[in-house]
């Protein structure tokens, strides 16, 4: 018997992996974040399935269940919404299938930050400009950690994605102007990859405005860095003649390179 936790994605139910998918399928007992994992991700589960949405139970009502079935001997699809491994909840719910012995698994998803990349058709990473994404959030219920709170992260400038926040942006912009400067672009990208999904980019300046005129006031993500709207950078060494020729000789060390 093994607990899955598998990543749905952010919303469009394609964005799923292969090996997630048949997961869900191939498990008795599928237990899914009804909040924000869409049902069509849920509706390729075995007819036979128990399926049970997790939005109003406690963390130990869902240990309750995956013990029970541990005891019964069936594999259980833990569905969660993007990519368990960010802000996904699931290190509580591994600390406590380790402490019962029950063996799981992790199934990767893509998060929010890369859909919204798609979403704008920008590449988070551009030479000159920016080789470092940093995904984090703005404190709330959850504290930061020291040394982690926005003034200090936006002191490297790299491209910032910030999850679970867009209720503090005007707070947000205040802490990141002072690094980025007011002209640095930001996107926030409501309901990422869902149907309905919208966003705003603007700059530090006027974002907040932005957002405030569209109403978005939550299952948003914000990005700050000068990739959403480049003036200019080099192309990547990956294409340049230089490298093309170095390639060739390191995987074919036997084969001369035509002139």
């Amino acid at each position: 018997m093994t607990v899955y936790f598998i990543g749905a994605g952010p919303g469009d139910p394609e964005l799923i992996t292969v090996k997630g998918q048949r997961l869900i399928h191939e498990c008795p007992l599928v237990l899914y974040a009804g909040s924000l994992v869409p049902k069509e991700v849920i509706l390729t589960a075995n007819p036979n399935a128990e399926i049970v949405n997790t939005a109003d139970l406690s963390l130990d009502d869902i240990i309750t269940r995956i013990h029970a079935a541990h005891r019964q001997g069936l594999d259980v699809a833990r569905v969660h919404t993007g990519d368990p491994a960010l802000y996904g909840a699931i290190g509580e719910q591994m600390r406590e299938l380790e402490k019962r012995g029950i063996p799981y698994q992790v199934v990767p998803g893509v998060t929010a930050a890369f859909a919204g990349a798609a979403m704008l058709r920008r590449e988070l990473t551009l030479p000159g400009i920016s080789q470092t994404i940093i995904l984090t959030r703005h404190a709330g219920k959850t504290p930061m950690p020291e040394g982690e709170s926005l003034p200090e992260l936006a002191r490297h400038r790299a491209t910032m994605a910030i999850y679970l926040s867009v209720d503090k942006l005007p707070e947000i912009v205040e802490e990141l102007t002072p690094h980025y400067g007011a002209d640095c672009p930001a996107a926030v990208l409501h309901r990422v990859s869902w149907p309905d999904q919208d966003g705003v980019v603007g700059t530090l300046a006027d974002i907040a405005g932005k957002v405030k005129a569209k109403g978005f006031t939550r299952t948003a993500l914000i990005l700050v860095g000068r990739v959403i709207q480049p003036e200019g950078f080099p192309a990547s060494y990956l294409y340049s003649a230089e490298h093309a020729e170095w390639y060739r000789r390191e995987m074919m060390p036997d084969a001369s390179i035509p002139e």
